[in-house]
């Protein structure tokens, strides 16, 4: 049997022109269970009841929270929603990949499964939609002052500096979508060939290196998205 790798995730079936592929769908099965999760455990903090499972979440949010406050103490409160989503969806995704079954079950030909983010589609648009929150964050705090750093006409340096602030902005977008995808998709094509090569047991150390890879993938996304929101909603001088 042939080891086959593709560094495109494979459409499983097509809405007219737009094809739904595998990563896709493993996406929407984690935001899905995810948003499950946090609907029970929502309704587990208004009742009396006591659960280890629940307990154990609301000791690491907690944690989480804990993290978020020490890089941004006056607006934790405000930031932890949205960068604890990034970090669990992330986190999940790239799990997803790990899971028995994952790229070995096939539909019309191709894995139904593959992890959410070893797709350069999923992780572009996690990129974009956080570099986007990070603008919605500092137009909401500083209003149109905030463009000024972007928008700077009142000397030739602060009109270059800007240009470049612009820039790295679009910058940020590669950095993140490249960055994640190239790690991800690296270690699922890792225990592909090791699983290929060896028996299975071999490749267990490197799956725990990978759940670890996937762990610290998604905490650097999300600091690094909590690190740039924090500075866009700071005065600029």
């Amino acid at each position: 049997m042939a080891l086959n790798i593709s560094i495109s995730a494979e459409p499983i079936f097509n809405f007219g022109q737009f094809e739904f592929t595998n990563s896709m769908l493993v996406s929407l099965l984690v935001t899905f269970a995810l948003s499950i999760l946090a609907v029970s455990f929502s309704l587990y903090l208004q009742s009396k009841r006591k659960s280890n499972f629940f307990v154990f979440i609301q000791t690491i949010l907690e944690s989480f929270y804990e993290f978020v406050q020490s890089i941004a103490p006056q607006q934790a409160g405000r930031f932890f929603p949205l960068i604890t989503s990034i970090f669990l969806f992330v986190m999940f995704a790239s799990w997803a990949g790990l899971l028995p079954g994952v790229e070995t079950i096939f539909w019309h030909g191709v894995p139904l499964f593959r992890g959410g983010t070893a797709d350069l589609n999923i992780t572009l648009g996690l990129a974009i939609f956080a570099v986007i929150s990070i603008q919605v964050y500092g137009y909401k705090t500083l209003g149109m002052k905030y463009f000024k750093k972007f928008f700077d006409f009142s000397n030739p340096i602060n009109f270059f500096v800007g240009f470049l602030e612009l820039i790295s902005e679009f910058a940020r977008i590669m950095s993140f979508a490249f960055r994640l995808f190239g790690n991800i998709f690296a270690g699922e094509v890792l225990l592909a060939v090791i699983a290929f090569l060896v028996p299975v047991f071999a490749s267990l150390p490197f799956m725990g290196l990978e759940i670890f890879v996937g762990f610290i993938q998604a905490l650097i996304f999300a600091t690094l998205t909590l690190v740039f929101i924090n500075i866009a909603t700071t005065s600029h001088h």
